[in-house]
């Protein structure tokens, strides 16, 4: 079955605001809750899909990706429907603004669970040339990560008994108040360290490499980034890995120049060529192509490769290929060549006579680009 839409799950525009998307969330977590459907499959599993929809649109990074890849987005494996209810719930049990309790807060439940850590972003540049970038490519890439230690082990924090939050009670005229921080002894994981061999840290991560695979699908531009989910650094004691940040650095080609989804080629021919004819290769993405310059090619022509640039990255087509036309003068000529240029000065031909068919440089520049 075809995976619906994450703003349709919710029941939110696409241009709904991060607090109209968490207040969504809330209502739709509320409506399928476990506690308020207990047995029913339906409502479970209408409860793991809105907790996907929340975890990506929430994320700004995962959002901008979204909307751009829809479901086939980079890294955009996982999600709600992978995680179990424990997961959910301590993830992102801070959406109906209980304390330690999250879900079971609102519904009045006892006990309350800890909330699950997320591990840090980590962030790194990726280097692509045109041709990448016009084909799509998978890179290898090698990331330092932090991860747990091996031997490391872990505890309830006696603190917070294990909930990550502290709970304290006031007594006011009006009655008793209750509040929840952060437990400070364990910063809301819940955990403590209770074996550490030599050389770990108080976190219990240490640095390892890994060697990530990264699909890099065709299109993309300078400066865009991309977000590989759970590819980032471990909390300690366990919990949501972070993402993977990936962002995009296009190199410059020495021969075509890219404007949004055209690519831009500036052909020189000489004037023989240009006013007899000829036909030459020029570069283009996967090899040369050869075209056609027409007898009475004036300085200044643009050409169209039509589909010959980048693909969309939204799927909205291909671009082209334009390839300004340059007359080339040369800059000294010998005796020889001065006394033939000057046999032809006064000829009627070779003097500037442009009709009324001949355009402009801003017309042609509005034509190609309007």
């Amino acid at each position: 079955m075809a995976k619906r839409d994450f703003y349709e799950i919710l029941g939110v525009s696409k241009g709904a605001t991060a607090e109209e998307i968490k207040k969504a969330y809330r209502k739709t977590a509320i409506q399928f809750h476990p506690d308020k459907n207990q047995g029913n499959k339906e409502a479970e599993e209408k409860f793991k899909e809105a907790a996907e929809a929340y975890e990506v649109l929430s994320d700004p990074d995962k959002r901008a990706q979204y909307d751009r890849f829809g479901h086939s987005r980079p890294g955009g494996g996982g999600g709600g429907h992978d995680m179990n209810m424990e997961d959910i719930f301590s993830q992102f049990g801070d959406v109906f603004g209980g304390g330690g309790g999250g879900f079971e807060s609102f519904f009045g439940g006892g006990g309350g669970r800890s909330r699950q850590r997320k591990g840090s972003n980590l962030r790194i540049k990726l280097k692509l040339t045109l041709e990448e970038i016009a084909n799509g490519v998978e890179k290898k890439i090698k990331v330092n990560r932090l991860v747990r230690a091996e031997g490391v082990t872990f505890k309830n924090c006696t603190t917070c008994g294990g909930t990550g939050q502290v709970r304290k009670v006031v007594n006011t005229m009006l009655g008793q108040m209750v509040s929840s921080s952060t437990c400070s002894t364990c910063n809301g994981a819940g955990q403590i360290i209770e074996k550490r061999p030599p050389g770990v840290d108080s976190s219990g991560l240490v640095s390892k490499e890994d060697m990530l695979s990264v699909k890099i699908p065709a299109g993309v531009s300078d400066g865009m980034q991309l977000s590989m989910s759970g590819k980032g650094n471990e909390a300690p004691g366990g919990g949501v890995p972070g993402d993977l940040l990936i962002l995009i650095e296009e190199q410059e080609d020495k021969e075509l120049k890219r404007d949004g989804n055209n690519l831009v080629y500036d052909l020189h021919v000489s004037f023989i060529d240009a006013a007899l004819g000829t036909s030459v290769e020029v570069p283009s993405i996967g090899g040369n192509v050869r075209i056609k310059i027409e007898a009475g090619t004036q300085s200044g022509k643009i050409l169209r490769l039509r589909g010959k640039g980048l693909k969309d990255i939204n799927g909205y087509g291909t671009g082209d290929q334009l390839i300004y036309i340059s007359v080339w003068t040369p800059k000294k000529l010998s005796s020889e060549e001065k006394a033939k240029l000057e046999s032809l000065r006064e000829s009627n031909n070779f003097k500037p006579n442009p009709d009324a068919n001949e355009k402009g440089f801003f017309e042609k520049m509005k034509e190609y680009f309007a």
